[in-house]
């Protein structure tokens, strides 16, 4: 019985079928057939090409599995660095497209076991970076490639040469500015404010005599009044300067002026550590292991201003740590804290209320000099609780 024809629905099956991937352990890389089944496989065995190929690899089988190797290990790397370039990837993303094809080498006909080896060599002959994580094994291609090379060349001449004309502009702009502050010895003007001494005060223009030369009259009007009018500008100039020093003294300041001083001394008075002995605190880093995360513990001194040798209450273990990683600890109402930053720092107080909305405090200071004073909106982060 002669094959099936072209568009018969039995050949366009085993079209459909010889196309996608069939299973391993029916593929002859020798012959380099794949078979649908364990009977072709077997028909396949015992035929004699089959045969005549053993015959030829069991005289030199090394040269054989070399040949192997090298094709799979230039078609894998041809992948790596035309499909993901230089970009860190997974090493099964990698083989799961490079065994799509079905024509390729099998890793089990070449010299390497596993995908983990695989890996492994390449980094160790260099061709990628690999490095092993929870998830598995990454690769990252090294491009060695000549032209390559030379092109990050000259992007790295170009980018210093572009330095290189910025610092030398810069330097000219400043020899510039230089040469011209060196030049010019007078002294800036000053500008005073342009005030009136009274309503019923006229502001007088003594115009030039050329603007006038074909009337008479006004020339000579002009030339008359000239004089005057700058007797009386001048001492207008002289009074709005010697009132100036006293206006300016007089001034009330605006309320934003007056906020805005307030805070410029509260931001005075803070500072970037907040650390002291004898206050608990709650470890809020988890590189410890849970062991230690969100556990409390007290402060046994402080190191270098932002270190602390910490106490856990639970374990009773001994950790130095950065106040990074700690937070303050908020007490029950009542209870004696110790304010940690602003104007009343290293000051015992009672915790008298909390707003949670605006995530601060009310406390009563039960030390120093303002003894039983309340003050109001003291952040979280600025007292904590006394061990």
């Amino acid at each position: 019985m002669g094959k099936a024809d072209f568009l018969s629905p039995k050949a366009i099956s085993n079209r459909i079928k010889s196309k996608g991937l069939q299973k391993l352990r029916w593929y002859c890389q020798m012959c380099q057939k794949q078979c649908r089944d364990e009977n072709g496989f077997k028909c396949h065995c015992m035929s004699e090409s089959h045969q005549r190929q053993l015959l030829l690899a069991s005289e030199n089988p090394i040269k054989f599995m070399d040949f192997f190797s090298q094709e799979f290990k230039n078609d894998f790397l041809e992948l790596l660095r035309r499909r993901f370039g230089t970009k860190r990837v997974h090493n099964n993303i990698v083989y799961n497209e490079y065994i799509s094809n079905r024509e390729h080498i099998h890793m089990n006909s070449t010299q390497w076991e596993t995908l983990t080896d695989f890996t492994k060599w390449l980094g160790k002959e260099g061709y990628c970076k690999v490095d092993e994580t929870p998830k598995g094994w990454y690769l990252q291609y090294i491009d060695r490639d000549p032209e390559t090379i030379r092109r990050q060349e000259e992007l790295e001449k170009k980018k210093k040469q572009d330095l290189d004309d910025e610092e030398r502009s810069a330097k000219f702009i400043e020899e510039q500015v230089r040469r011209g502050r060196e030049g010019k010895d007078e002294e800036e003007p000053v500008y005073t404010e342009l005030k009136r001494e009274s309503e019923e005060e006229k502001v007088a223009f003594n115009l030039s005599k050329g603007a006038c030369s074909s009337a008479a009259g006004p020339s000579k009007t002009s030339s008359s009044l000239g004089p005057s009018v700058l007797q009386a500008a001048a001492s207008v100039k002289r009074k709005e300067s010697g009132h100036a020093s006293e206006t300016k003294e007089k001034k009330k300041k605006s309320a934003l002026e007056e906020i805005i001083e307030i805070e410029e001394k509260k931001k005075s008075v803070r500072t970037d550590n907040w650390l002291q002995p004898d206050i608990v605190v709650k470890v809020i880093t988890n590189q410890l292991g849970e062991k230690y995360y969100k556990k409390k513990g007290v402060v046994k001194r402080v190191q270098d201003k932002y270190a602390a040798v910490v106490k856990m209450i639970d374990s009773g273990d001994k950790l130095k740590l950065d106040q990074s990683h700690l937070e303050t600890v908020i007490p029950a109402l009542g209870k004696q804290v110790l304010v940690l930053n602003g104007a009343h720092r290293e000051t015992l107080a009672i915790l008298d209320s909390i707003d949670e909305k605006n995530f601060s405090a009310r406390l009563i200071l039960d030390s120093g000099p303002l003894k039983g004073k309340t003050i109001d909106g003291i952040p979280y982060e600025d007292f904590s609780k006394l061990a």
